[in-house]
C-alpha cells in the first residue's frame, strides 16, 4: 500500500500545498518563500528518506511566522493522512545526533495523541533573517497535527544554526524510524487496538 498523502491549505496568511510519500528516497522539491526553512525541510526529507513537495505563497512580509508554522500543520497532516490505522508501523523511534559542537536528541511517539517537551533553546534571535523560535514553533504545529509525542532535548551546542539542524535532522531520522514496518507485525502496535485518539 502506497503510503503518501496531500494536503492543501488556503488562509489569509498562507497558500499551501505539501505532497508526501513516507516510503520515499529523501527527494525534495521545496518553495516556502523562507529561505532557512527550505534549507530545513531539505534535509529532513533527506535525512528521512521521505519524498516531499512544498509549495508556499505567504505574508513574508510582515515575517516568517505564519508560513512556518502552517506548514508544520500541513506536514503534520501529511503524516497523520499517510500513516492511516498505522497498522505494521515500529510506532516509537528515536535519534540521539551530533552537528559538531551540539548534541540533541528527538523522540517520537505516534501515539494518536498530541504532547510536545521541547527543550532546546537556541541562543540567538535570529539565524540569519529567521526568527529562531520558529523552529520550536513549527514542531508544536507538526505535532498536533501528525498526533504524536514529540519529545526535544539539547544537550548542549553554542552555534544556532547547529542547534536547528540537529533538531530537524534528528526528528527526520527519529520519525523514519517510527514510520517504518515492523518486522513481523501487521497489526497495530497497541493493546487497545487503536492508534486513532
Amino acid at each position: 500500500m502506497k503510503r503518501s498523502s496531500q494536503v492543501d491549505r488556503q488562509t489569509a496568511e498562507t497558500n499551501i500545498s505539501l505532497q508526501l510519500d513516507l516510503d520515499g528516497s529523501g527527494r525534495s522539491e521545496i518553495h516556502t518563500g523562507v529561505g532557512f526553512l527550505d534549507h530545513m525541510l531539505t534535509l529532513f526529507a533527506k535525512h528521512g528518506l521521505f519524498d516531499l513537495e512544498v509549495r508556499c505563497d505567504g505574508d513574508t512580509h510582515v515575517d516568517a511566522h505564519h508560513t512556518t508554522e502552517d506548514i508544520g500543520i500541513c506536514l503534520g497532516t501529511a503524516f497523520a493522512q499517510a500513516l492511516g490505522d498505522k497498522r505494521g508501523i515500529t510506532r516509537y523511534g528515536h535519534m540521539i545526533l551530533p552537528m559538531e559542537e551540539t548534541l540533541v536528541t528527538v523522540a517520537v511517539d505516534l501515539s494518536g495523541r498530541q504532547y510536545v517537551v521541547y527543550n532546546a533553546p537556541i541562543p540567538a534571535p535570529k539565524i540569519g533573517q529567521f526568527d529562531s523560535e520558529l523552529v520550536e514553533d513549527f514542531w508544536y504545529a507538526f505535532a498536533s497535527h501528525a498526533l504524536c509525542n514529540f519529545h526535544v532535548l539539547l544537550h548542549y551546542g553554542r552555534n544556532s544554526h547547529h542547534i536547528a539542524e540537529a533538531v530537524f535532522k534528528a526528528s527526520a531520522r527519529a520519525l523514519r524510524a517510527a514510520t517504518r514496518p515492523e518486522p513481523g507485525r501487521t497489526d497495530v502496535p497497541s493493546t487497545k487496538g487503536t492508534l486513532s485518539d
